[in-house]
């Protein structure tokens, strides 16, 4: 039995309207908050990046009020944002990282300001600074970036921090570790990622905004002369086209919400075309986790669900009805982001040497 002391660990997981933030002592939570803003406090931000400061004070005044300073803390970690392509795993905040974030190499995503939040904090102290599995890490394969057309290579863009995170729970749970097992994990949220872990590493994936099934706001994967006459129809510029496909497509323009639990009450009350969609969007689902399976060369150990949508019985059942030839289907609803970086972090402070360089 050990006396040691567990380090208080400060995670910061910002989205559009939120920052989440929670403390954990070890793997144990001891204090969670979400700080919430309207679209009026946020109108006059130009990009992402310009709410820093809001944030960051924002922050530091929910924590005052919980009792906690700086000086608490043994580390603190962020959400890592869409930056340059990167192997998975944890990420001290270097000044190149800080660069990096702050000019947002791929896009303009509110994720970037996890790192850089963390950051402000710890520099007041000296404590490190860390990101954990951003959305542009890139573990795929050479096979897997190449399109049909050299112009638009395939680039990952995944749920790389929820995906990694519920694999390796169900791995321990089956008392093995990641690097010796190969899954396919569907996270199923707002928008989707259905991958091929193999040993670990996320070999391919759908990149949710440039294709895959349509989800509860994505129109997924479409037929592609349809779409270059959409291009050239002359009703849409590239801001509002990317609108309509990748905020109010899928079942959002199909049935006027992506609230999948509306649509499976609508369902239960007769509604055959709520069910015909819902059931596309399964189908969908399904055809992809087989194509993944394909990329396994078939060699699966268990299909994992997980995601908000993993908690609608009739999406789940679709799913299985249609996979489960292939290998076990392992339900886990949600996500807990939080606790995942808490781990990263948690894994870093007792090991430092797992914490990359980055270059």
């Amino acid at each position: 039995m050990t006396n040691k002391k567990e380090p208080l660990i400060l995670v910061i997981n910002p989205g559009s309207l939120t920052t989440k933030i929670a403390v954990f002592k070890g793997l144990e939570i001891q204090y969670e908050d979400e700080i919430n803003y309207t679209l009026d406090e946020l109108k006059d931000y130009k990009t992402s990046i310009d709410q820093l400061d809001l944030r960051y004070n924002s922050v530091v005044e929910v924590l005052k009020k919980a009792g906690y300073k700086s000086q608490d803390f043994s580390a603190a970690i962020g959400r890592g944002g869409p930056i340059k392509p990167m192997v998975g795993g944890i990420y001290k905040v270097n000044s190149q990282l800080l660069d990096d974030l702050v000019n947002h190499m791929a896009t303009d995503h509110v994720s970037l300001l996890g790192g850089l939040i963390a950051y402000k904090i710890s520099e007041a102290t000296g404590m490190p600074a860390f990101i954990a599995d951003p959305v542009s890490c890139d573990e795929y394969i050479d096979l897997a970036k190449i399109s049909g057309c050299p112009d638009c290579p395939r680039i990952s863009l995944n749920h790389h921090l929820n995906v990694k995170s519920v694999a390796e729970e169900v791995a321990e749970a089956d008392g093995k570790r990641l690097d010796e097992v190969n899954y396919v994990v569907a996270h199923l949220g707002g928008g989707f990622t259905i991958c091929p872990l193999e040993k670990g590493k996320m070999i391919d994936g759908n990149n949710t905004n440039d294709e895959g099934p349509m989800t509860p706001a994505r129109a997924g994967s479409l037929p592609l002369q349809g779409l270059m006459k959409l291009c050239f129809s002359g009703k849409y510029d590239y801001k509002s086209l990317r609108k309509r496909l990748n905020q109010n497509g899928g079942l959002m323009e199909h049935l006027g919400t992506g609230d999948c639990r509306e649509i499976s009450k609508r369902i239960e009350e007769g509604d055959e075309k709520a069910r015909l969609i819902l059931e596309t969007m399964a189908y969908q689902i399904s055809k992809w986790i087989g194509a993944m399976a394909a990329a396994l060369k078939g060699k699966v150990d268990a299909i994992i669900l997980t995601g908000g949508i993993a908690y609608d019985k009739n999406v789940v059942n679709w799913v299985t009805e249609r996979v489960s030839w292939i290998a076990p289907v392992k339900v886990r609803p949600g996500q807990n982001e939080l606790l995942a970086l808490a781990k990263h972090a948690y894994k870093a402070i007792n090991n430092p040497s797992i914490a990359k360089e980055y270059k």
